[in-house]
């Protein structure tokens, strides 16, 4: 039997977390409840390893300024349309294997996380740093999933004509206006 995702403990629910989860703590509240809610998904579908396309899926969901830069309405619904399909469609077959596109290092210290989503994780966070602030926030974890073209997420993205070249162009168009 392959080995599940970690669970919550009880001390993790409490606000204690255990060894090797400080990235968490580098997340704004709506990223780290992306992170959670991709964990919980990719429970509830059977899947051995918390994917880009899971972190996508709750980012989505949890994070009003990211999904904004995704596009307008029918593209946001078509996109959850693909993502809402990944257990019983196309994404079947994903569940047999790790997504890994080779071309990032294995991040450690992100248990239950494919090499991808926690390198994803790892480029939103320096990010972050790289704009002078401590917490990542979602629009960070979204650039950070359309950078590797290997990615589930960019997978997902194609499918509902989502080009991940734009989204970029978009994220650095909106942090110039933030700034």
């Amino acid at each position: 039997m392959q080995p599940r995702i970690p669970r919550q403990s009880a001390g993790e629910q409490g606000g204690r977390r255990p060894e090797g989860t400080d990235l968490d703590d580098r997340f704004s509240a709506e990223l780290a409840s992306a992170v959670s809610g991709a964990r919980r998904r990719a429970v509830r579908d059977g899947d051995r390893q918390i994917d880009t396309a899971h972190l996508l899926h709750s980012l989505l969901e949890c994070d009003a300024e990211a999904r904004a830069l995704l596009g307008d309405g029918p593209r946001i619904a078509r996109l959850l349309g693909y993502l809402v399909q990944r257990s019983i469609g196309y994404g079947l077959r994903w569940q047999s294997a790790v997504e890994d596109s080779g071309a990032v290092p294995v991040v450690t210290g992100a248990a239950g996380f494919s090499p991808l989503a926690a390198a994803a994780m790892e480029d939103a966070c320096a990010r972050a740093d790289r704009r002078g602030v401590t917490r990542a926030c979602g629009v960070d974890l979204l650039a950070a999933l359309v950078a590797d073209p290997q990615a589930r997420a960019v997978e997902v993205l194609a499918r509902a004509a989502v080009e991940p070249h734009t989204v970029l162009a978009r994220v650095e168009s909106h942090f110039e206006a933030t700034s």
